[in-house]
């Protein structure tokens, strides 16, 4: 297939390129490129080869930006809550209307199947103790979580004949990427671990959480674009594995071991209510050709080796590209992007009328 991947110089996008490529499907790339800057790595399957990347805003996407496309798999968006409750009103405006203004230009444009990079975070609060499935009531606690349920709600209705649309609620997603986040839990863990030795929780760390490994992540996208139309047309899938779902307290005893001499200390419990075990049995027997095959544990491990080989340390750590809501609040700072989050000129060069 040609495909269109929106995000390719994000934390999941940068992997997925090279993979699908090396699948044997066409890719392109859309991306406004607010992550630029940050590379933690260099992968010979990765970063040196870039795609052919549109450089567009969702909010300003057109049909023609999707012409000869067999499909898109749509990820860009402002990814976590704390970057969407920093402006909940842009978080709407780009997350929710852009993501279905993406969705209509390419319907126009005759691209057939759309993948949309959903999350588990719409369950929001959950008992604990029943997993949460494809149908039970979505609970979202954040605009971001919020908005998730919003593009679904929205783009469910243009599911049909001749266009093929695939929602896939992604369990909190960890491992490594050139275009590296740590400000998603195990990645943090991970960094915490190995630069201070040392995991000192704000809170008692009770909420449950779903985690997946980037490359579950992936292969789900790829299963789906390869599946028979009317096995995912108009269907969820939560991405993971129900073995997967941990307190957070258990992925930071689970970090320490596999980095040894890190000290792990709690706090008291959190004001923060979100939390939730899901099922992810839909996907293990409805998708064909998925199947997990990453544990927090071999994943932590996956970490300490790169980070041994990398000579990563605390400025790396640190580094403002590699934390989504630093990154953007650098670039306003610096005057970069406005408030709207904009790209704004400042270069002084341009273009002037005679």
């Amino acid at each position: 297939m040609k495909v269109l991947v929106t995000g390719t110089e994000g934390y999941i996008g940068s992997r997925m390129a090279p993979i699908l490529r090396a699948c044997g499907h066409s890719v392109v790339g859309l991306d406004i490129g607010f992550y630029r800057d940050g590379c933690l790595y260099m992968d010979p399957v990765g970063l040196p080869w870039l795609p052919q990347t549109i450089v567009r805003d969702l909010r300003s996407v057109t049909p023609a930006d999707f012409e000869g496309f067999d499909a898109v798999i749509h990820l860009a968006e402002l990814s976590n809550d704390p970057l969407g409750q920093n402006r909940p009103e842009i978080t709407f405006k780009i997350n929710h209307e852009g993501s279905v203004r993406i969705a209509r230009a390419a319907r126009e444009a005759g691209v057939k199947r759309f993948v949309y990079a959903s999350s588990c975070s719409v369950y929001g609060v959950g008992s604990g103790e029943d997993f949460l499935d494809e149908t039970s009531p979505t609970n979202p606690q954040t605009a971001y979580a919020q908005c998730k349920v919003n593009v679904e709600r929205d783009l469910l209705p243009m599911a049909g004949s001749d266009f093929c649309v695939t929602f896939l609620r992604n369990a909190t997603a960890y491992g490594p990427s050139q275009r590296m986040r740590f400000d998603i839990v195990l990645n943090d863990l991970c960094a915490l671990a190995w630069t201070r030795k040392k995991i000192a929780m704000l809170s008692d760390g009770s909420p449950w959480r779903p985690i997946v490994h980037i490359e579950d992540i992936i292969q789900a996208f790829r299963c789906v674009l390869e599946a028979p139309e009317s096995t995912v047309n108009g269907e969820v899938f939560n991405v993971g594995a129900s073995s997967e779902n941990y307190r957070v307290r258990e992925i930071a005893a689970i970090v320490a071991e596999a980095f040894p001499g890190c000290e792990v200390s709690a706090g008291p419990p959190s004001k923060d209510n979100r939390s939730y075990r899901v099922s992810f049995d839909k996907i293990a027997s409805g998708l064909p050709g998925f199947t997990s095959h990453w544990t927090a544990k071999r994943g932590a491990e996956e970490l300490r080796t790169l980070f041994e080989r990398i000579e990563f340390g605390v400025a790396e750590h640190e580094f403002r590209a590699f934390t989504r809501l630093k990154q953007l609040k650098y670039l306003q700072r610096t005057g970069q992007i406005d408030d709207d989050l904009f790209w704004r000129s400042i270069s002084g060069h341009g273009c002037a009328a005679d």
